[in-house]
């Protein structure tokens, strides 16, 4: 289905359908776009910047995300809570009078029944525990042994420390299992290290 979205270009963000990404809002052109989401649909979409620079082109797959909790200050500014709602392929940006960005999207249709294999989950998790060990992370395991395929996945996916070029491969992952495999790929490669050297990134 495609559809007008209104956007926030956020380097290095990415959000993921189920999860939720906090934002403070303070650009007078983003608090344009919150305050005209909020008398609309309380939707805003999600997609990185191919660049950090002002009018970049953009990725070519984003996230629509709904307003949920949101504090409005005396200043203008806003904290929210944004709620992933479903992914969407860019189709074109449009020529608009408003001080934020439009593009014309279309809805991805993910299977939110999909679930890994166990040897895929199984190898995902040592892998994630080789990972967090190697970065000096402190994990809750029997929490994370917990939660479902999808949470799992989506959720070290959109917070893990990769660049914004390899975050932006895990969102634009064809399905959960893909996405398992490159994250584990990126765990594998991020976690390299020689002589105390920063963590690479991927280009």
């Amino acid at each position: 289905m495609k559809t007008r979205l209104s956007i926030f270009p956020l380097p290095g963000a990415v959000l993921f359908p189920g999860l939720q990404l906090p934002l403070h809002i303070f650009e007078p052109r983003y608090q344009a776009l919150i305050g005209d989401s909020l008398v609309r649909d309380r939707q805003i979409a999600m997609i990185q910047p191919q660049k950090p620079v002002e009018g970049a082109p953009l990725y070519t797959v984003g996230c629509v995300g709904r307003i949920g909790e949101i504090e409005a200050m005396d200043d203008g500014r806003y904290n929210l809570i944004l709620e992933g709602q479903s992914r969407f392929k860019l189709i074109r940006e449009l020529d608009v009078a408003t001080a934020f960005r439009q593009v014309e999207g279309e809805l991805i249709e993910d299977d939110e029944n999909e679930t890994l294999s166990y040897a895929q989950r199984g190898g995902f998790e040592t892998e994630a525990r080789k990972f967090a060990d190697r970065q000096g992370y402190s994990v809750d395991w029997d929490s994370v042994e917990r939660l479902d395929d999808q949470s799992l996945i989506n959720g070290v996916s959109q917070i893990a420390p990769f660049d914004p070029a390899s975050k932006q491969a895990l969102l634009e992952a064809e399905n959960l299992s893909a996405r398992c495999e490159l994250l584990v790929q990126l765990m594998q490669f991020f976690g390299r290290s020689d002589g105390g050297e920063e963590i690479m990134t991927l280009q």
